[in-house]
């Protein structure tokens, strides 16, 4: 399936902080990302599920 058939629910946002920094995240449709500018880290959305885990999130450049 793809990101289509499972998209991100936005209202899930309001209940989402980052994991590391307990700060707000941003929301980046083109890349399936959830941002937190405080860590420098986007977590990955995967079948419309955030993976929240610092080990799984890359390094913002």
């Amino acid at each position: 399936m793809t990101e289509t058939e499972h998209p991100f629910d936005r209202h899930m946002l309001e209940a989402l902080i980052c994991p590391q920094t307990h700060t707000t995240l941003h929301y980046d449709a083109d890349k399936q990302e959830l941002v937190s500018k405080a860590a420098n880290l986007a977590f990955p959305i995967r079948n419309g599920i955030p993976v929240m885990l610092v080990d799984e999130a890359r390094e913002l450049d």
